[in-house]
């Protein structure tokens, strides 16, 4: 048993990428099964080794590794014998029609109420028209003749699944330039390099038709694949999740912070009815099954995912984060802070709280409260260090002298102090920040 995880490099990774990566890493880590990390880069206009190494990075900051890899652009002379068979059989044939020719043609198509299907005009290509359109110049490029039936199989989300292949279009399979698609390079290789599971978008059910045709035309028995095909990410106005969205590339997370362990555990659970856990990669690995996912979009919900960013990191010991936070932040004030924040970026304003300088915002009418506040600050000395026990015991003296109680007393001690209406508990904050910043605050407020 063998999966495959198969990007192309030509952007960043998004989180549509990432869902198919955790779960084939998932599914090949609960079987036993080999997981192979092949770049696409056939498309050579397109493809950059910077983001080859991009996609390494993203795939072991999320904690997925893989036991082989393989460029697709060191495979050419594989896929070169390989078109040679199905030239040889009569299933790879030449074309010369131009993009204008072929738009005209589906264009009447379409005006004759007909499906949009090539019409295999160059099957009839005679000896002599091609060696004449190659003698005005022209390249072939080379089309797959498809058989007339329906490929079946049972898909391990999708159910018994079907695509009749007459509804398809012969797929240009090598260009004129002699490079070849996607849909054929991909069937070589995962007929050579022993894939036995494909995990994909449901995008590729109708390319799942034609590859399976290909691999029979090659000599392969298609019962060898299982197919598992994920339904479509829709983001949270119900759409189509866009890939150009840069706030949900992989990079983009991880500089604002996100938890790998977070993004994993949630894509793990994403469109089926369990909900995500703050879990790691092994215990994910052993409940993941392919059956609980429904057919029915997912919907990935960044306000649900940042949910789990923080109950992930109120379980994070300081060690584990230690290298990431702001320089000069201590054990104390991770743990004071961890429960209030969504990502790890957010943690430079709440060192800045007990640590720097803020500006708190002026309340009106609360000024003669906050300087009465200043007058019962506990001291803070050798003799009586401030500890979780000095904002119970300022808040208790400074309620018996104002007379206030609830919102009116807690309410502003906040605002001067943070600058926040809601975040840590002032009973952790008060320590790390100490009288003077803490008086200064209060006058600043109070002014």
């Amino acid at each position: 048993m063998k999966l495959r995880f198969a990007p192309s490099p030509t952007g960043l990774l998004h989180v549509g990428n990432a869902r198919q990566a955790v779960a084939n890493a998932l599914h090949a880590r609960r079987h036993g099964a080999g997981f192979l990390l092949r770049i696409d880069d056939t498309d050579a206009e397109r493809s950059r080794e910077e983001h080859v190494v991009g996609i390494q990075h993203d795939l072991r900051w999320l904690g997925l590794d893989w036991d082989e890899m393989v460029r697709q652009s060191d495979r050419t002379p594989r896929y070169e014998a390989a078109a040679a068979r199905l030239k040889q059989v009569g299933r790879l044939y030449p074309c010369f029609e131009s993009e204008e020719e072929l738009r005209a043609k589906r264009e009447q198509r379409l005006r004759q109420h007909r499906p949009p299907v090539y019409d295999r005009a160059m099957l009839r290509l005679t000896p002599e028209q091609r060696a004449q359109a190659e003698a005005n110049g022209k390249q072939p490029y080379w089309r797959f003749r498809l058989s007339d039936g329906t490929v079946s199989w049972d898909d391990l989300v999708q159910g018994r699944t079907e695509v009749k292949l007459s509804s398809v279009s012969d797929p240009v399979l090598i260009r004129a330039d002699g490079t070849v698609l996607y849909t054929f390079a991909s069937v070589v290789d995962d007929l050579e390099l022993g894939i036995t599971h494909v995990l994909r978008g449901e995008d590729h059910v109708s390319n799942t038709g034609v590859q399976l045709d290909i691999v029979e035309a090659l000599g392969g028995r298609p019962d060898r694949f299982t197919f598992a095909h994920l339904p479509l990410l829709l983001d949270e106005a119900g759409t189509k999740l866009s890939k150009r969205f840069d706030g949900l590339s992989l990079r983009a997370l991880r500089h604002d912070g996100m938890e790998p362990t977070a993004l994993v555990a949630y894509l793990a659970r994403l469109g089926t009815s369990e909900d995500p856990q703050p879990l790691g990669f092994d215990a994910l690995a052993a409940s993941y099954d392919l059956r609980r996912v429904s057919k029915s979009p997912a919907r990935f919900d960044m306000r649900q995912l940042l949910a789990l960013n923080r109950r992930t990191m109120h379980v994070m010991p300081f060690g584990q984060v230690r290298d990431r936070l702001p320089e000069g932040a201590t054990e104390a004030f991770w743990n004071a802070v961890r429960g209030n924040v969504d990502m790890l970026s957010e943690l430079r304003h709440w060192w800045d709280v007990v640590s720097g300088s803020i500006v708190p915002p002026v309340q009106e009418g609360e000024t003669d409260f906050l300087l009465q506040a200043i007058d019962a600050l506990p001291p803070d000395g050798p003799e009586h260090p401030w500890d979780e026990t000095t904002w119970p015991r300022w808040t208790e003296a400074l309620r018996e002298s104002s007379g206030r109680k609830g919102r009116a007393l807690f309410h502003p001690l906040r605002l001067a102090l943070t600058g926040e209406e809601q975040g840590p508990e002032l009973r952790d904050l008060l320590p790390l920040m100490g009288h003077e910043r803490v008086s200064g605050r209060l006058r600043m407020a109070a002014s």
